[in-house]
């Protein structure tokens, strides 16, 4: 069948779908099993005769946003925060993996900047990091104490600090992603080329292995979170951009909600992140190297399985349930 007339024999089937993910229209539960069955046959259809085509991109869409509108109901009835982690945040990650994606690779971008100028260009880092810090820095290498600027003020003042500069710079990522995403944009360049200066100078002063050992303590979470808002920028920036077949009001609303509840998946990640730079980072050095890389790779481990492999998972388990459940 050609494209145009598989459009035509299932375009009205396809609304429907639309305005009941809208809230137009209601269906019992006898409808809309039928109606996603009807669905995923339409987009494995697709998929096999028209893989690269806008109508399976759109197919796709409608199928990751009714499941959701499904399971909504049921998730109200559990435990709110223990579903908000295990099911809704994870669910939105996957329906927008691809940003996810682009957003490690901006920022990884931003930070091989801000390495490479480093190297070629001696007053690049005094530029970034300003004079004051350089020196400092210079002098904590040379006195054998690399990580020494997190050994300053005490433990819960650092924490509470870095906590709340943190967390007003998570939110700038998400928020600014309102312009389109270039105010994201902007400050992901921000911080992965000041990232990317800083590790360097420490290469050039032969103490990056000892400055990683502590920075990476809690800049697993940090740096990590900082993409993942980030992504929930990129995130709001695309639904303004790209209403597709939405008013560019609802697309607007959607990716707000989104974008918020990506960036409110962050706020644990950047308290713990906080509480280790105030309380444990500064003792990285003392501590067995096994420690240091318990630690780091757990950490990375962990915020890394949560937002790169587990929505995947849970993509899977809610599609085989809710297939089970329609054909009972």
């Amino acid at each position: 069948m050609r494209e145009i007339a598989f459009i035509k024999q299932n375009k009205e089937k396809w609304l429907e779908v639309e305005n009941f993910i809208l809230g137009k229209v209601k269906k019992n539960p006898d409808e809309l099993s039928s109606l996603y069955i009807n669905l995923i046959n339409d987009l494995s259809y697709s998929q096999t005769f028209y893989p690269k085509s806008k109508t399976t991109v759109y197919l796709n869409y409608l199928s990751t946003q009714i499941y959701q509108k499904i399971y909504k109901t049921q998730r109200v009835k559990e435990n709110r925060i223990k579903a908000f982690f295990a099911t809704e945040v994870p669910l939105i990650v996957y329906e927008n993996r691809k940003t996810l994606a682009l957003s490690f690779i901006i920022f990884s971008l931003f930070v091989a900047i801000g390495m490479l100028s480093t190297l070629y260009d001696p007053e690049f880092s005094t530029s970034i990091l300003g004079e004051d810090y350089i020196n400092m820095t210079i002098e904590n290498i040379k006195s054998g104490n690399p990580v020494g600027v997190y050994q300053s003020g005490s433990n819960w003042g650092t924490a509470f600090g870095i906590i709340q500069n943190n967390l007003a710079v998570s939110a700038k990522l998400f928020i600014y992603g309102i312009f389109g995403g270039l105010g994201t944009l902007y400050i992901l360049m921000n911080n992965g080329i000041m990232l990317g200066t800083f590790q360097t100078l420490f290469y050039q002063y032969q103490s990056l292995g000892q400055s990683m050992r502590g920075i990476w303590i809690h800049g697993a979470f940090e740096i990590f979170a900082i993409v993942i808002d980030g992504f929930a920028g990129l995130v709001l920036g695309a639904f303004i951009l790209f209403p597709k077949t939405y008013s560019r009001l609802h697309s607007f609303k959607s990716g707000f909600n989104k974008a918020f509840k990506i960036y409110l998946s962050t706020v644990p990640f950047i308290i713990v992140a906080g509480i280790l730079e105030g309380f444990i980072t500064r003792y990285a050095l003392k501590m067995n190297i096994v420690l240091n890389l318990i630690i780091i790779l757990g950490s990375f481990a962990f915020i890394g399985y949560y937002y790169l492999i587990y929505p995947k998972i849970v993509f899977q388990k809610t599609s085989k349930n809710f297939s089970q459940k329609t054909k009972s």
